[in-house]
């Protein structure tokens, strides 16, 4: 039987599918599937040897919640990332499984490959976003004022220590200030033509793998700057979570907003749903388990 490396295993514990990624596991651990069953019912979850044979050959897949609970367990006895066999029993539909987008497929700017190659490669495969929540304030001009961004990522290997960060202005302003919690800034590059932005985000110590990392960052802009109609943030591969809020200056509120979705930066924006202002002049939605592709909000002044 030909071995499993740790690459190997980490590449299909995020492309999947579930079979191929509970078989690679197994194989990668030395473990036989009734040591798997024993180890369950020592958790108190009971399963017999012929339901895990199904699963790692792709003939049946855990769907109900006492199955879900054995696919958990399966992940701390095989010493997984957690929710890494979990997420990739999402629907088809909801996680476009093996897609990775390189960045330049969410931000055609030709400028982003540049500022990339300046600051050099931040392990971004090596990372999974678990969590992540943008916030863009709009003022009484009805230009972006702020972008702050609060993200959980989780190491698939060791060693890893920073984090990329890009934006990019719908009109191609740059910000006029910058912040960080909880890490602080590397090696900063920014585009006057574009309006792009790279920011090497550094955290405090090297990751252990399955590790979590908590950090805070965020832009400002200027009064000056244009009115604007829509934000959002695209993503690599499918997201664990993901919250986006837009919250408008009392003074100046739009008449309409939706939610919005591309599969990539080339194809036209498509609305996907109508969205509700609060009284607290914001608006906002959150996705579990999303596609690889951009997500934002746009909305209407009129």
């Amino acid at each position: 039987m030909q071995s499993v490396t740790e690459d190997d295993l980490l590449q299909v514990l995020r492309y999947g599918p579930f079979n191929v990624a509970l078989q690679a596991a197994i194989q990668a651990r030395g473990l036989s599937l009734d040591t798997l069953r024993r180890r369950l019912d020592e958790q108190g979850i009971a399963v017999s040897l012929s339901t895990l044979s199904y699963w790692q050959r792709g003939r049946t897949r855990p769907e109900r919640a006492d199955s879900l609970r054995a696919v958990r367990g399966l992940e701390t006895i095989l010493d997984l990332p957690r929710h890494s066999l979990l997420t990739l029993l999402r629907p088809t539909a909801d996680r476009t499984t093996g897609t990775w987008l390189p960045l330049e497929e969410l931000c055609p700017e030709p400028g982003v490959r540049d500022l990339l190659d300046e600051i050099g490669d931040a392990g971004g495969r090596r990372l999974t976003g678990l969590s992540l929540h943008d916030q863009y304030l709009i003022g009484r001009h009805r230009e972006l004022r702020e972008v702050r961004t609060r993200a959980v990522y989780q190491a698939q290997q060791r060693g890893v220590d920073r984090w990329i960060a890009v934006y990019h202005h719908p009109h191609g302003v740059l910000p006029s200030s910058r912040f960080v919690r909880g890490c602080r800034f590397g090696r900063v590059r920014m585009d006057q033509a574009s309006g792009l932005i790279a920011a090497e985000l550094l955290f405090d110590r090297a990751l252990g793998r399955g590790e979590t990392y908590l950090l805070e960052y965020g832009f400002g802009f200027d009064e000056t700057g244009p009115p604007v109609t829509e934000e959002g943030r695209g993503f690599h591969a499918p997201q664990h979570e993901y919250l986006i809020e837009i919250r408008f200056h009392p003074a100046t509120l739009p008449a309409r907003c939706y939610r919005t979705w591309r599969p990539d930066g080339q194809t036209a924006l498509q609305d996907a749903a109508d969205l509700r202002m609060s009284s607290y002049h914001s608006v906002h939605y959150i996705e579990f388990g999303m596609a690889a592709g951009y997500h934002g909000i746009r909305w209407e002044w009129s």
